[in-house]
C-alpha cells in the first residue's frame, strides 16, 4: 500500500508522486472583510449628512483603534497558542504612568520609552512564568495581574495623572502627523507587517500555531511549547507597554484609566478577525480589520447618539457571534 501525505503547499504526495490538490474558495474565511465593508456602507448611508465619511472622522477612527490593533497583534499570538491575556489594559495604564514618571524625573525620551516598555515586559514575564513554571491557567494568571497591575497604577500616583511636556515624545508616540498621515497609523502599519511576517514566514510562527493546534503533538515533534508560551506572553506585555506609550503620547499624560476595558476590545478584534479562541489558527491582518471594524461601529454608534452602556452591550454581542462562528469553523 502506498503512503499518502499532505504537504504545506496544497499538494498530496502518494508514494514517489506528487499530485496537486485543488483549493476551493471558502467565503467564510473572509467573513470579517465582508462584514467590515458592510459596516462602512451602512454608516456611510445612514450618517452621510453627519460627517461619518469625512476625512477627519475616518482618521480619528484610525487614531482611536491604533492601541487596540497593536495589542491585538500580540494577542493573536497568545490566543493562537490556546492561551489568553486579560491584563493588557492594565499593563498599558501602568506603562503610561511609569514612562511619564521617568520623563518627569529627567531621564529623557529614551529613558521614558525604556521604562515604559520594560514595565510591559516585566509583567509579561511574570504572566509567562506563572503559566509555564507553576502551571496556573493563563485565564487565572492574567485575571489576577489585571487587578494587581491596575491597582498598582492607581497607587503609585494616588490616581493623579502625570503630565508629559516632552514635545518630541508626544509627537513620536501619538499626537504627531507626518503630512496628512497620523503617526499612529504608521506605527500600526509597521507593527502589522512585522507581526504578519513573524507568524507566517518564521519557524516561531509555525511553532506558535502548532502549540495551539495540538500541544502534545507539537511537543513530540520537538517544539518547546513552554518556551513558545513564555515568548508570546513577553510579546503581549511588550506590545501592551507600547500601547501605553501611545496613550501617553496622544493624551500628553500618563493615567491609570488608560486601557480600562481594552482587554475586551482586543480579544473581540482578534476573534472577530478569524483567530480561533481555541488555538491553532491565527491571522494578523484579520485582527487589524477586526479592530477597525469595532472602532468603526463604536464611532458610528457615538454619532448616532448611543451611550457607552449601549456600546458595551453591542461589543459583547459581537464577541458572542465571533466565538460562535469560530466554533463552527473548527467543526468544519
Amino acid at each position: 500500500m502506498q503512503s499518502k501525505d499532505s504537504n504545506l503547499d496544497g499538494t498530496v504526495s502518494v508514494g514517489s508522486h506528487t499530485v496537486s490538490r485543488k483549493k476551493t474558495f471558502d467565503w467564510r474565511n473572509y467573513i470579517v472583510y465582508f462584514a467590515f465593508i458592510g459596516v462602512i456602507i451602512y454608516f456611510s448611508v445612514t450618517l452621510h449628512d453627519q460627517g461619518f465619511v469625512s476625512t477627519d472622522n475616518l482618521l480619528n477612527i484610525i487614531r482611536q483603534t491604533a492601541m487596540i490593533s497593536l495589542m491585538g497583534l500580540a494577542m493573536t499570538f497568545v490566543i493562537s497558542t490556546g492561551e489568553i491575556d486579560l491584563s493588557v489594559g492594565s499593563i498599558a495604564a501602568l506603562s503610561s504612568l511609569t514612562a511619564a514618571l521617568a520623563l518627569q524625573a529627567g531621564y529623557g525620551m529614551i529613558g521614558g520609552v525604556a521604562v515604559g516598555l520594560g514595565t510591559g515586559l516585566l509583567v509579561g514575564l511574570v504572566n509567562g512564568l506563572l503559566l509555564t513554571k507553576l502551571g496556573i491557567p493563563s485565564f487565572l494568571v492574567t485575571l489576577a495581574t489585571l487587578g494587581t497591575v491596575g491597582g498598582l497604577a492607581m497607587w503609585i500616583t494616588d490616581t493623579a495623572p502625570v503630565p508629559i511636556v516632552d514635545a518630541t515624545f508626544n509627537f513620536v508616540f501619538g499626537s504627531g502627523d507626518i503630512g496628512p498621515i497620523p503617526i499612529l497609523l504608521i506605527w500600526t502599519i509597521v507593527a502589522t507587517v512585522i507581526a504578519h511576517l513573524l507568524l507566517r514566514k518564521t519557524s516561531f510562527g509555525r511553532q506558535t500555531l502548532a502549540t495551539g493546534g495540538n500541544e502534545s503533538a507539537a511537543r513530540f515533534s520537538g517544539v518547546n511549547t513552554q518556551r513558545i508560551k513564555l515568548l508570546v506572553f513577553l510579546g503581549s506585555g511588550f506590545m501592551a507597554g507600547f500601547a501605553g506609550l501611545l496613550y501617553a503620547g496622544r493624551m500628553h499624560a500618563g493615567r491609570f484609566t488608560f486601557g480600562q476595558g481594552d482587554e475586551l476590545s482586543v480579544i473581540a478584534a482578534v476573534i472577530l478577525g478569524g483567530t480561533s479562541l481555541f488555538g491553532g489558527v491565527g491571522t494578523v491582518i484579520g485582527t487589524v480589520i477586526g479592530s477597525l471594524m469595532i472602532g468603526t461601529i463604536n464611532n458610528g454608534l457615538i454619532i448616532m447618539g448611543l451611550d457607552v452602556s449601549q456600546q458595551m452591550m453591542i461589543k459583547g454581542l459581537i464577541i458572542i457571534l465571533a466565538v460562535a462562528f469560530g466554533r463552527k469553523a473548527i467543526k468544519r
